[in-house]
């Protein structure tokens, strides 16, 4: 008998990590090892218990989703990633898929569907949602360059310009050309609109 496979759950929302974790922990050939509620979390589970599979909320504290998997790919290439997303925004799929990510699906899937990706993914396979997958087709790839989307990221925060140069290493003024210019590629009147416009694309 083969051993169980062992996977890391990491969701912010309790009660639907709980959840998850009895229906998955009904599987004869699944182990949750551990469970985490933040990004930085879920690495030191990670890293502690060295699971075969994380299945990643694309949304939590700390560190999203997208960064844990990437930084999971240097420290545990062994690991497989998978991203389980409310917010299936098509810039989302392609970013998954360049930091190696073998699972990207809705939140909406079942219990047993979830299982069965799993074990796909961990069999060396990859799944992604269908409509997810179309979504991301039909939107296009960003036209922002990765500077004027680091730039507009940190404004998605708040960030006042002065902290963005500082976090950036830019100047102000280099802050305010890409945050004008990414505002243009985006048609919108001001950087706010421009990080709502991204973050609909899912391109921040």
């Amino acid at each position: 008998m083969t051993d169980p496979v062992r996977v890391l759950l990491a969701d912010d929302e309790h009660l639907i990590r709980g959840a998850l974790a009895t229906l998955l922990g009904l599987e004869d050939d699944l182990q949750v090892v551990a469970q985490a509620a933040s990004g930085p979390e879920a690495l030191a589970m990670a890293r502690a218990h060295r699971p075969d599979v994380a299945v990643l909320d694309l949304q939590m504290p700390g560190l999203d989703g997208l960064e844990v998997a990437a930084e999971l790919r240097h420290v545990l290439p062994d690991c497989r990633t998978m991203i389980v997303t409310g917010h299936g925004r098509p810039g989302y799929l392609k970013r998954a898929l360049e930091v190696g990510v073998r699972g990207f699906l809705p939140k909406t899937v079942s219990a047993s569907d979830l299982a069965g990706i799993i074990r796909t993914v961990v069999a060396g396979g990859r799944y992604v949602d269908p409509e997810l997958a179309a979504d991301a087709i039909s939107a296009g790839d960003s036209p922002l360059t990765p500077r004027e989307t680091d730039v507009l990221e940190l404004a998605a925060h708040g960030t006042s310009i002065a902290e963005i140069a500082e976090r950036a290493a830019l100047s102000p003024g280099t802050v305010r050309n890409y945050l004008s210019s990414a505002a243009g590629k985006l048609g919108a009147e001001n950087r706010h609109a421009a990080v709502r416009t991204a973050r609909e694309h899912g391109w921040i």
